[in-house]
């Protein structure tokens, strides 16, 4: 008998992080879920709420994806839950986008609904004209018909049937211009989940505190992780370093994610000071540098460095600490965090490989494209096979990100091959700026690279050739590109003459990052 022949119905069920909430409001029906202002769920309510928001969201959109616009909330967790179990793939939405780029991917989701937290109430009413047919449903505010919704429904949950079917599409700029789609499935996100609670060391006695944005990769599946734990969900409505130094005492905050920016918010608080107990710290986006550690070190919180994409589920690697270390001096130690790390625990191992395919040698010099796959990989882009086979040329996502592995196995990042600017922990298209800049009409050809910013991790920093009979400024160019896009994708600094070029014409970008990195360090910017 073979093993294909000792499979039977019994033996198999398909995973799915929507199992965590059922068990945990059995288990733990009483413990503390949820702290959103001045609303306290428990687990047996958050798993009834978003049962019977599931039943009114099922006889709403009937299949179709359901897009979410809000604020870290009871109402973005529960849509973690409630969409899936409604039978529809959760699209949740970058609350930092424009009206236009939003339409855009309610469209390309094929969306029907779309529900809201009242902080968004004009910028959706932008989005309705631009997308006519679309249900909104307002959570919150005056018009609040969210609670109305969940008040009349149906408890509903939908069994998932195949673990590889579509569970939520996340939208990333990526280095095009056009958004992509990535396609999470319930296996991934079940054990991505699994991996976090490992990693983390997360349990029932922990406080999350959302400074993460949880539309951002599904909260890097914290939504789910910090629920299989029974932790507490604190939610922070808006990033506020204050705020969250508040929340930190009064709720007895354990834990909190965010990119290095939030990390210096935290850190140059007013309301800073030396925690009580110890309070760790996942980061990612952009390597943390080694001041913005040593700082959290001294205020009682621990950092962990991690490192993932869209396509990942979020974190597929990360700083796994070798006690070893602990004898190291307070800057090796920072330098040894500082590194993008290795495989989480349900990764495949991760690669840095050549143009041919090929492992680079575990040197710490040669340079070479990190390259992953696994069961916390996307099922591929919406729509898009063909940018699908791009990323995926052999069985081996390439990240576009250029690394090189140490001797102990560490990966740590040297640049970025695909050009895309980090700020903030938000990813940045030097295309989609470039191609809004360009449709300038005094504009004659631009480039868009990164510059340093001690706040942002990066800015965006344009170099621009203008007509030479026409007059204009850089506040005009900058304001252009707020028009038509995100306000933080616009360029801070716009920087005027011709731009370098190979012999084949094409922009030498890496002079215009040295540049813009000189420019700043003289203080120009």
């Amino acid at each position: 008998m073979n093993a294909n022949q000792l499979v039977s119905p019994w033996a198999f069920e398909p995973l799915t992080p929507m199992s965590f909430l059922n068990r945990t409001a059995t288990v733990y029906p009483t413990k503390l879920a949820v702290v959103d202002g001045e609303m306290r769920f428990t687990y047996k309510e958050l798993e009834s709420r978003s049962q019977k928001a599931a039943g009114a969201l099922s006889e709403i959109a009937k299949g179709a994806p359901i897009a979410v616009l809000a604020v870290n909330s009871h109402v973005l967790l529960e849509s973690h839950f409630a969409v899936p179990w409604a039978g529809s793939a959760l699209v949740a939405l970058n609350t930092r986008l424009s009206a236009n780029e939003l339409a855009w991917i309610i469209n390309h989701s094929e969306s029907t609904v779309l529900l809201y937290t009242f902080e968004f109430t004009d910028l959706v009413a932008e989005i309705k004209e631009l997308v006519p047919q679309l249900r909104i449903i307002c959570a919150g505010g005056e018009k609040d018909e969210y609670e109305g919704l969940i008040a009349r429904a149906e408890p509903h949950q939908a069994r998932i049937e195949d673990e590889r079917s579509l569970l939520s599409i996340n939208y990333t700029s990526g280095t095009t211009g056009q958004p992509k789609g990535v396609m999470y499935h319930h296996r991934g996100a079940y054990l991505q989940s699994l991996s976090i609670v490992i990693h983390s060391q997360i349990d029932i006695s922990d406080a999350l505190l959302w400074t993460l944005p949880m539309f951002h990769c599904n909260g890097w599946c914290f939504p789910w992780a910090a629920t299989a734990a029974a932790a507490t969900h604190v939610c922070l409505r808006r990033v506020d370093a204050d705020a969250a130094w508040h929340l930190m005492e009064t709720e007895t905050i354990s834990l909190f994610c965010g990119a290095p920016t939030v990390l210096t918010m935290i850190a140059n608080a007013k309301s800073a000071k030396k925690v009580k107990r110890t309070v760790r710290v996942l980061t990612g986006g952009s390597p943390p540098t080694p001041a913005i550690i040593r700082r959290m070190e001294q205020l009682g919180i621990t950092v962990t460095h991690l490192y993932g994409l869209t396509e990942t589920f979020g974190p597929i690697m990360l700083n796994d600490w070798n006690p070893e270390w602990n004898t190291e001096s307070e800057e090796r130690r920072a330098i040894l965090t500082a590194r993008q790390g290795v495989g989480n625990v349900i990764a495949v191992a991760p690669r840095v490989v050549d143009e041919s395919g090929h492992d680079v040698p575990a040197d710490a010099s040669t340079i070479g494209e990190i390259a992953l796959r696994g069961n916390d990989l996307m099922l591929g882009y919406l729509k898009d096979p063909e940018g699908t086979q791009r990323a995926i040329p052999d069985g081996w996502f390439r990240t576009g990100d250029l690394g090189v592995r140490h001797p102990d196995g560490y990966i740590e990042l040297r640049d970025r091959a695909k050009d895309v600017i980090i700020s903030g922990g938000e990813n940045i298209s030097s295309v989609e700026v470039e191609a809004v800049l360009a449709e300038h009409p005094r504009v004659v050809e631009c480039a868009i690279v990164a510059g340093p910013d001690e706040f942002w991790g990066e800015i965006p920093v344009a170099f621009v050739t203008v007509s030479g009979d026409v007059d204009v400024s850089e506040a005009e160019l900058i304001e252009w590109v707020r028009q038509h896009l995100a306000h933080y994708k616009a360029p801070r600094k716009v920087i005027f003459g011709p731009l370098p070029k190979t012999s084949t014409g094409k922009i030498q970008k890496f002079a215009l990052r040295e540049s813009a990195r000189a420019i700043i360090a003289q203080g120009e910017l």
